[in-house]
């Protein structure tokens, strides 16, 4: 059974929703009846910004402060996310993280690559180990999004344990997918490109410029609302025979081109 086909309104944890990509998903799905959990690791105002307007669209939607790369944060999350409304049916890992600082990697120190590789991988790989448990036991049938990017590909020196993060993000999807599939559960990666968002302001200008002269296929930055329609399309039962699929979120830019 897919989320679609379930009866009530449906419980979806999106990690990271206060701003960004995970705020554009929130709303979406707050926008079409799901209860969201707007999770978020410090920026309180941003969270509860993204509830009232969850609210105001005419959604259910509470906050949870949890940070995903400490083990008690992903114990608070999945204890808070259950006692809620009972249960989960969607869980977003978008949570994410660039380097504090963009280094050669000749020059990157193994703090910066354990605090990225904590936030973007191994807190979303055991959250959704927690989830999945969750699901299983309450014989929930589900799904699992995970936000990934183009860097799982695209090579970029100078934030070189973000790209790892991101290509271990790919497998990680690869491997739920295979062990859940049999108990209804399907796992997705969806793969962003150039996104206005607060993470990629630093180099917005440069990329705008790049876009408008044929950098990708179709010439524009996304936008966070392109990311929350792919997961809509999702959780809508509109791939109901796919599962572990990558959806490039990109504006073709991860086509090969002369």
């Amino acid at each position: 059974m897919s989320t679609s086909e379930q009866t009530g309104p449906r419980v979806a944890l999106v990690t990271g929703a206060g701003r960004g990509i995970g705020r554009g998903i929130a709303l979406a799905l707050g926008e079409r009846g799901w209860r969201v959990l707007v999770n978020y690791r410090a920026d309180a105002d941003s969270a509860a910004s993204c509830v009232r307007e969850i609210g105001e669209a005419g959604g259910e939607a509470r906050a949870i402060q949890a940070d995903v790369a400490a083990s008690e944060g992903r114990a608070t999350l999945l204890r808070e996310a259950i006692g809620a409304w009972g249960g989960v049916d969607l869980l977003v890992n978008n949570a994410g993280m660039a380097p504090r600082q963009r280094v050669d990697i000749l020059e990157m120190t193994e703090a910066s690559y354990d605090e990225v590789m904590g936030v973007n991988l191994r807190g979303p790989l055991f959250l959704t180990q927690g989830i999945a448990r969750h699901m299983l036991a309450a014989e929930r049938a589900g799904t699992i999004i995970n936000i990934g990017s183009m860097s799982a590909v695209v090579a970029s020196t100078s934030r070189g344990e973000y790209c790892i993060s991101k290509t271990g993000m790919g497998m990680m999807t690869k491997l739920y997918a295979d062990r859940l599939a049999e108990h209804g559960i399907h796992v997705y990666e969806l793969r962003p490109g150039i996104i206005e968002t607060d993470m990629t302001a630093v180099v917005l200008e440069r990329y705008r410029r790049l876009v408008s002269q044929g950098f990708t296929p179709i010439r524009r930055l996304g936008l966070p609302q392109d990311v929350a329609l792919a997961c809509v399309a999702i959780v809508e039962g509109h791939f109901p025979f796919s599962t572990g699929e990558v959806i490039n979120i990109d504006g073709g830019q991860h086509l090969q081109r002369l």
